[in-house]
């Protein structure tokens, strides 16, 4: 590849999202850059699910496939690297890598997705996406029947409760503090034989990710099998905020029906501004992208 030519569009980011707008419009004989730094938010997750077609199959398999498919057209290409900063030009944009490479494109998309922010407890991480997760839509089946908590409080608590209720009838819901449910909450709760437990959570046994025991700091112990945890996060990149794309107040790109950012010719997709967290929402907001950014090619040639 000419680093001096200006490409059409470059992809931050290199799974799902980020490949399925690569390849809408490498179908269109777009000249496409893909950077990726090769860590994938899901990379630790054994198994991926609610995916038709691909039920079952792991992340690496997933990733791989689509990768491999998509470089199949001519003009899509690879890089694997982690860009570091951006700039909006005269004529489109410049990225720079962390080896000072630059190359420049008429569009730009960040496919970056989100950095989970792991509270200071010691076995979480090594259980995260494992025994430890955030969506039930993505491993409750899995998880379902055994003895489960939910790592929350208050509002979002209450919802997981709700999802997860109708998977398993052993549920607590462990607020590390006191509780923040409304008199209603309490009694749904309460109805639902859903326990509150508000001592803090001092340590999680597990063996190689699967949950043994949950500690609490005053001494007792839970033999619970399943967490799910909400997560505060941040964005993966700080590209997007650097040239002006605005945030919502959850912290996710914002953008608009069409994966437009804030700012013109920039595009987001995946988890970076989705707050549906999950692999067939990447695919298709990746797709949508494409499509989107094609016609923006097209209207600017034709």
């Amino acid at each position: 590849m000419n680093k001096h030519e200006t490409l059409d569009v470059i992809i931050i980011g290199g799974s799902y999202a980020g490949l399925s707008a690569a390849m809408a419009l490498g179908r269109s004989l777009r000249n496409v850059l893909i950077i990726d730094s090769g860590l994938a938010c899901n990379r630790q997750t054994p198994y991926s699910h609610n995916f038709i077609t691909q039920d079952g199959a792991t992340p690496g398999e997933l990733s791989s496939r689509a990768k491999s498919q998509v470089l199949k057209y001519p003009t899509v290409k690879f890089l694997n690297g982690l860009a570091v900063s951006g700039m909006k030009t005269k004529s489109g944009f410049t990225i720079t890598t962390q080896t000072a490479e630059v190359f420049h494109a008429r569009k730009l998309v960040f496919a970056t997705g989100i950095k989970d922010i792991m509270p200071d407890i010691k076995g979480f991480a090594e259980c995260w996406g494992i025994s430890v997760v955030h969506c039930p839509y993505c491993h409750g089946y899995e998880l379902r029947n055994q003895k489960t908590g939910i790592m929350a409080n208050g509002e979002r608590a209450f919802h997981l409760a709700g999802l997860v209720n109708n998977l398993t009838d052993n549920l607590t819901i462990l607020t590390s503090g006191k509780a923040g449910f409304d008199a209603t909450q309490m009694a749904t709760l309460d109805r639902n034989k859903i326990e509150i437990v508000e001592t803090e959570i001092d340590e999680i046994a597990h063996q190689n990710g699967q949950i043994q025991n949950v500690l609490f700091k005053d001494g007792r112990q839970s033999d619970f099998r399943a967490l799910y945890a909400a997560l505060p996060f941040k964005q993966h990149s700080d590209i997007p905020l650097s040239m002006g794309c605005e945030l919502t107040e959850p912290g996710y790109i914002k953008v608009n029906d069409l994966q437009e950012t804030t700012i013109g010719g920039v595009y987001a997709c995946g988890d970076n501004s989705a707050m549906m967290r999950s692999v067939a929402t990447a695919v298709y907001t990746g797709n949508l992208t494409g499509a989107v950014i094609n016609r923006e090619l097209t209207a600017e040639q034709f």
